[in-house]
């Protein structure tokens, strides 16, 4: 159908009172938009409900320094399936200019100061076609195959992978 029958249709429905499902693109609804809190598991976890309000805290100004939590502390509700979530890129790999392999973090700076987020909140993101960075301070959105896997680099300890097929600008 074109844009333009779905219109009318809708209208129609719409004054019908009737319901209709809007066009998608293909393969739209098999992805599942994630938020970083979607990633941190309650049982076994840091209470992460606890920090909520505290604001931006400068490195050094907690009061009591911890170690980045355990990479046990994952879900696996979200492996094999295709998400989308938002974050940052702190580049690990590059081809040419472009970042062919990067950790995506919740928030900017992240993994660049000590201690670095846990586990469960960073993402090692591969990516088949360089992905061209604009800045460590422009928010992306990335779309890919999810696994839970841990790795190791030398910024951090990574709950998670993610097989990058769309990185995209975030859009506020």
């Amino acid at each position: 159908m074109t844009d333009a029958r779905w219109t009318r249709r809708g209208l129609l429905a719409a004054l019908a009172g009737v319901a209709l499902p809007w066009p998608r693109a293909a393969g739209a609804r098999d992805v599942i938009d994630l938020q970083w809190a979607d990633l941190a598991p309650r049982a076994g976890g840091l209470d992460w409900s606890a920090l909520q309000g505290i604001g931006v805290v400068e490195h050094g100004q907690m009061s009591t320094p911890f170690d980045q939590e355990a990479a046990s502390a994952v879900t696996t509700d979200y492996n094999g399936k295709t998400v989308r979530l938002p974050g940052f890129v702190v580049p690990l790999d590059f081809d040419g200019t472009g970042v062919t392999t990067f950790i995506l973090v919740p928030y900017v700076g992240a993994c660049i100061h000590v201690p670095p987020p846990p586990a469960n909140q960073l993402v090692l993101v591969t990516t088949a076609d360089p992905f061209e960075a604009e800045g460590l301070f422009d928010p992306v959105y990335v779309t890919g195959v999810f696994t839970t896997s841990a790795a190791e680099t030398e910024l951090a300890q990574i709950g998670y992978s993610m097989d990058a097929r769309r990185i995209e600008p975030y859009a506020f």
